[in-house]
Order: structure tokens, then C-alpha cells, then sequence
């Protein structure tokens, strides 16, 4: 069914198909209307789930973290402070195994007060052990979310589904909305290495040998770099089932490309816009617009070395680049642009007026776009 929804409506519907059993979070703009909308699925009988209504986000993470535990598919819903403020939550929901799956609708981290996006707050879990993906638009949000119960079900991983504040989350769109038989059939009732069982005697978070505690980092390493294998096949199997192919990436006018833009979220949109511009003016350009944040996509970078490649952040280290500026960096050489930090606008003339500069090699090794 085609419908009319913003991303956080299409990401509370895609909760809803995944047949979630337990909901727990506190508001926060621009996440609030999530779980305002999963709340009033479950309270008209829509959905057959549990809302726990706590204090805090930090409480929010841990009732999940509990009901995950127990065997019961989970999910939760934070942005900026929010995020912050569940931080700690997020690396013993990481370092327990648990599959789990959250929305960070991405928002500025104050002050300045600001509610407007940037993508500092999703790249703080960088290192903590989170799948973190990141949706252009509606319609990637709800995919994604379907898509990150089944992976971080496969790896015992917990999943970050990131969107940009207002322009995917309050931005209303055509989704396709698929029927509830055929999400079942996508995404079966879920599995888990271990569950919490009162009669059993079992102990999660407890103190360990230090070495064992180091041998845990290096598994979840090992299953992270896994998943790269898993975020394909399962996306393959996403695009046989409902027509739209996901993976680590979305190439964009790739192959043929000398000049290559790198990005990810909301605005790789508007620059796809200008690409398409100097295409027309016959420039190889094209963009990789990086779905996924963790596993990074190292491979695929790694086969554009013979190219010349812009990064193009809305997130910086405060060390001498962008936060994907130094991933990707770190791969290939590259240049790299920090822009729309704190909400402010990028448009498709920004990008276009960018990219010239770019393929006239007029760009510095880090620039800030202001």
C-alpha cells in the first residue's frame, strides 16, 4: 500500500510490521512522534505490544535492555541529548549481545538550544559496538527498520537506524507501506543466543577476567566485520521480497566516475541533483553515498583509489577533519568538506557550486562550508 507518511511515521509503522513486543522511551524533539504514534497503535489494538512510559532515556534504554534480555523483540527511540544521556546504557546493551534496535532521529548537540540536524549525536556510537545505519529519505527509514531486526538478530548486535531532524522526520512522503503477511514472511519470529530464564541460573554484566572481557571486544569485532556479509544477503533477500535492493552503499553514477562524492544521510539527495547538473556538462562525477556507518564499507572504498574522492561531513572530530573525512581518510586520500553543521541549510546550488570547485581542484584538504 502506498501512503502519505513522514519518516518517523514510516519508521513506527515499520515497528509495527516487525511485530515488536516491547516499547520503551521518553520524549525528545524531533523524536517524539515514534513513539507518540506506536503509542497510539498499541492503544487502539493496532499493535500487540508493551509501551513502558519512564523518566528518562537513560531508563528508556535499560527497560529495553531488560525486555531484550528476556527474548522479547525491543526497541527504542532517541535523539541528541537523549542519546547522550543513554550513552552508557548503549555500551552494556553492546558489550551483553543483545538484539536490539533503536531510532536516533539526528539532532544538534547544544548548546546553543538547537533542534535542527547534524550528525554528531549517531557518531558518538561509532565505538561502542552498534550496526549503525543512516536512510536518505521515508521510505529507507521504514526499509532500514524492517531490515535491522532480522541483522541484529543474525549477530546479536544492537542496530542504530539513524534520519536526519525534520527533513526525513517530519517530512511527509509517498512510502510503500508492505502487508503484514509479507513482513512475516521476510522476518521470522526472532532468535537469540541466550535469554535470561528466572529458573535458570545465568548472569549477564557481572565482573570477568580481564582477558575474557578484552576476548568479548574482539568477538564483537570479528561478528561486525560479519556483518557486512549478513547486511548484504540481507538486503538481497529485501529486494527479492519487495522490489528495493539495500546493502552497505548506494552507488550513484559510480562506475564511470573520475571525480567521486562521498556522504551519507538525508541531503545525498540534493546531491544527487548535482551530480546529475555537471553530468549534463560532462563531468565524470558521481556519488557513494554510505548507507552504513558500522560495518564501514572499507572495501568499497578501497577500490576507488585510482579516483580523486571529496568527503562531504555534517559531523566533525574537533581533531583536523570531518568524522567520515577521517574514516574515509584513513582508506584513500581524500578530500573533505564540513558543512550544514547545526541545521544549516545545503541545497543542491551548495553542492553544485562544491563539486565545480572540487573538479577544479580549488578545494584544500579540509575546508569548512559556512
Amino acid at each position: 500500500m502506498k501512503t502519505i507518511l513522514t519518516g518517523n511515521h514510516a519508521v513506527a509503522y515499520a515497528v509495527k510490521l516487525s511485530r515488536v513486543k516491547v516499547v520503551s522511551a521518553y520524549p525528545i524533539t524531533p523524536q517524539t512522534t515514534i513513539v507518540e504514534k506506536i503509542a497510539e497503535m498499541i492503544a487502539k489494538g493496532e499493535m500487540d505490544a508493551e509501551f513502558v512510559n519512564v523518566e528518562s532515556e537513560h531508563s528508556a534504554l535499560s527497560v529495553v535492555y531488560g525486555s531484550a534480555l528476556a527474548g522479547l523483540r525491543s526497541f527504542t527511540a532517541t535523539s541528541s541529548h537523549g542519546l547522550l544521556y543513554m550513552y552508557e546504557m548503549c555500551w552494556w546493551v553492546s558489550n551483553s549481545r543483545l538484539p536490539l534496535v533503536m531510532a536516533v532521529v539526528t539532532r544538534t548537540i547544544g548548546p546553543p538550544w538547537n533542534i535542527h540536524t547534524d550528525h554528531t549525536d549517531l557518531m558518538t556510537l561509532r565505538d561502542s559496538g552498534w550496526i549503525i545505519a543512516m536512510a536518505e529519505n521515508a521510505q529507507e527509514a521504514l526499509d532500514l527498520t524492517i531490515q535491522s531486526f532480522k541483522i541484529s538478530e543474525s549477530l546479536n548486535l544492537p542496530f542504530a537506524v539513524g534520519l536526519d531532524a525534520f527533513v526525513v522526520s517530519h517530512t511527509a512522503e509517498v512510502v510503500d507501506v508492505p502487508d503484514q503477511e509479507t513482513v512475516d514472511e521476510f522476518l521470522p519470529e526472532r532468535k537469540q543466543a541466550y535469554r535470561v530464564d528466572p529458573n535458570d541460573v545465568f548472569a549477564v554484566g557481572n565482573i570477568a577476567d580481564n582477558l575474557e572481557t578484552m576476548r568479548i571486544r574482539r568477538e564483537m569485532a570479528l561478528d561486525m566485520e560479519k556483518a557486512k556479509g549478513v547486511i548484504d544477503e540481507v538486503g538481497r533477500e529485501f529486494g527479492e521480497i519487495f522490489g528495493r535492493r539495500y546493502g552497505l552503499v548506494e552507488e550513484y553514477m559510480v562506475d564511470d566516475a573520475e571525480y567521486i562524492v562521498v556522504m551519507t544521510g538525508a541531503w545525498s539527495g540534493d546531491a544527487k541533483e548535482a551530480v546529475d547538473i555537471l553530468r549534463e556538462r560532462g563531468i565524470q562525477i558521481g556519488l557513494l553515498k554510505l548507507r552504513y556507518i558500522r560495518p564501514f564499507p572499507r572495501e568499497v572504498i578501497e577500490r576507488l583509489d585510482d579516483r580523486k574522492i571529496l568527503v562531504v561531513d555534517r559531523s566533525f572530530s574537533m581533531g583536523h577533519r570531518g568524522t567520515l573525512g577521517i574514516e574515509v581518510g584513513n582508506v584513500v586520500d581524500c578530500k573533505n568538506v564540513v558543512a550544514g553543521l547545526c541545521g544549516v541549510d545545503v541545497g543542491f546550488e551548495d553542492f553544485k557550486e562544491m563539486f565545480e570547485r572540487f573538479v577544479r581542484g580549488e578545494l584544500g584538504e579540509v575546508e569548512w562550508w559556512i
